[in-house]
């Protein structure tokens, strides 16, 4: 099973503090699948993790590969900024239209976020929703 990540999850994951952290850890530690980012998701995660040594555990699982991170060249940026300008009113920031892009570019459109609201208010070509992760259930979408 394929998902998307969002910035919450991976705060929650670096910082024990957050309120977060316990079960979002739980559900990490029993999800069997692959889950995808993106830079501009980790840039943010980088800011809002309140250490740089709890936001280099998240990096470094990334780099072995315990997160996908997608690239986004120029083609990808014009689009998501396409997604800002039509969600300005919301507004969707470069992470969350980053998202949007990864899951036109890859067809996963399960996401593991803790801001569920705006993710729930996007929507994707042909109106398709997306799936959000219960964290009730045992590391599966």
């Amino acid at each position: 099973m394929k998902m998307l990540v969002d910035t919450g999850p991976l705060v929650a994951l670096a910082d024990r503090r957050d309120g977060h952290h316990a079960t979002c850890a739980r559900w990490f530690h029993d999800f069997r699948g692959t889950l995808i980012t993106t830079w501009a998701v980790l840039t943010e995660m980088s800011h809002l993790t309140p250490s740089v040594a709890a936001a280099l555990g998240i990096l470094r699982l990334a780099q072995r590969g315990g997160i996908e991170v997608l690239a986004l060249g120029a083609d990808e940026l014009v689009s998501a900024t396409d997604w800002m300008e039509r969600y300005a009113d919301r507004p969707m920031d470069l992470a969350d239209a980053s998202l949007v892009v990864a899951a036109m570019a890859t067809g996963v459109t399960t996401v593991w976020t803790l801001d569920r609201n705006d993710i729930e208010t996007y929507r994707l070509p042909n109106r398709k929703r997306f799936r959000l992760v219960d964290m009730n259930e045992k590391g599966t979408a």
